[in-house]
């Protein structure tokens, strides 16, 4: 078996990046028994997009955008 060439500094240093890049942009999985890199699921400031407006839409939005099931029933202390 031939020796391999040890990398240089920049070549450790690009692989390092690389590596970061592909974690933050696949995770791990187990299918079918199978580990199995898929895309992670996109997110807004570290919160699942449904998450993120159910937190933060109005009920005008909510309703224009058909996601009745978010909405909270009105409160009236009158």
């Amino acid at each position: 078996m031939p020796k391999q060439k040890k990398m240089t500094t920049a070549q450790k240093r690009a692989r390092k990046i690389a590596k970061a890049e592909r974690q933050k942009k696949y995770m791990w999985v187990f299918m079918n028994g199978k580990q199995v890199r898929v895309k992670r699921p996109p997110t807004i400031d570290g919160m699942s997009v449904d998450e993120f407006i159910r937190h933060n839409a109005d009920p005008i939005w909510l309703h224009q955008n058909e996601l009745w099931e978010y909405m909270q029933p009105a409160d009236d202390d009158d």
